[in-house]
């Protein structure tokens, strides 16, 4: 049987996950959830239905589970509590500070409802999040490292979009390389977050927007770039779709720590992402993960969950006995 699958949103992370959803045969795409006019929404799939946002509800016993790929700026805080009333789902709310509390949110509604949520699943937080956990746990004397980039962050990007004044943006993420060489030497040394990236970003301003007031704005948001060195350059729409229409990203995480009765033993972890498309790459974090929660609500489970909660047999499509056989 096919794990029947909703998306709310068809963006970039959107499309993603129908592209996703289609690489793997246990999963059925069968409904595309927008706020738009659904007649004006054209999607890939020929058999999957596009429905209005306000009709969700009317779709609870439909949908195994709601794949949510809204921004974690605003939409997700929002929707992902509300629909885990109704739904089994999964988001990627990315804001890492803020994690705690929507962790808070979406358990009580997930719980009241008796269904299955996992947040905050992607490749950070998500995968490099399981590899920081993995790198502590090994070597405990030790210090993290990650670095971000050079990409296109989809959470920062969308943040900017939402600043008033600005048409559309692209904000890149960029490690300090001088840095990165110095964690890979073993100097381990003390970074400030600011010391760790840069943030470049390029805007495009609605008419008669205030290009002054618009980079105050960006350069002292919180949890986003108020950290940073941040660079703003303003460019126009037709810049924009020439040199920033791509959407590649990635970065490393590394743990550098000691072992021996002198501590006389270094040993460097290092995970490495390189992606050509963050929204699609994501996506497909978000497709494993929902496998991942229709087994958990099969047998029983409830609450919200992250990537910390779940064993990885429940990611893949394949049963113990062949992972066993092929993998471990």
């Amino acid at each position: 049987m096919s794990i029947r699958i909703g998306i709310l949103g068809y963006g970039n992370l959107g499309r993603g996950v129908e592209c996703a959803a289609a690489q793997n045969p246990d999963m059925e795409l069968k409904a595309v959830f927008t706020r738009r006019k659904p007649e004006d929404l054209k999607i890939w799939s020929k058999t999957a239905k596009v429905v209005s946002a306000s009709e969700l509800e009317n779709w609870r016993d439909k949908l195994d589970v709601l794949i949510l790929c809204g921004g974690s700026a605003t939409d997700l805080p929002e929707q992902t509590p509300e629909c885990a009333r109704y739904f089994n789902v999964v988001d990627s709310f990315d804001t890492h500070a803020r994690i705690p509390e929507h962790f808070a949110a979406v358990d009580a509604a997930a719980k009241e409802s008796g269904k299955v949520a996992v947040i905050s699943v992607g490749w950070d937080p998500g995968l490099f999040s399981l590899n920081r956990l993995y790198a502590n746990a090994i070597l405990p004397e030790g210090k993290d490292y990650t670095f971000w980039g050079r990409g296109v962050s989809q959470g920062h990007s969308d943040a900017v979009r939402r600043v008033p004044g600005v048409k559309d943006a692209r904000q890149y993420t960029i490690p300090v390389e001088s840095a990165l060489d110095a964690v890979r030497a073993g100097k381990n040394p003390e970074l400030s977050t600011r010391e760790k990236h840069t943030r470049e970003c390029f805007v495009v301003l609605e008419e008669g927007a205030d290009a002054a007031k618009v980079e105050q704005e960006i350069k002292t948001m919180p949890n986003y770039f108020s950290d940073y060195d941040t660079t703003v350059h303003f460019i126009t729409e037709e810049e924009m779709k020439r040199d920033h229409s791509a959407l590649p990203h990635g970065g490393f995480v590394l743990r550098s720590g000691v072992t021996g009765r002198e501590k006389e033993h270094h040993h460097l972890i290092e995970y490495t992402l390189k992606l050509d498309s963050n929204p699609e790459f994501t996506s497909s974090v978000l497709v494993a993960y929902a496998r991942a929660a229709y087994r958990m609500a099969q047998e029983g489970m409830s609450g919200c969950k992250t990537a910390f909660d779940i064993a990885p047999a429940y990611l893949s499509p394949k049963s113990g006995e062949e992972l066993r056989a092929s993998m471990l």
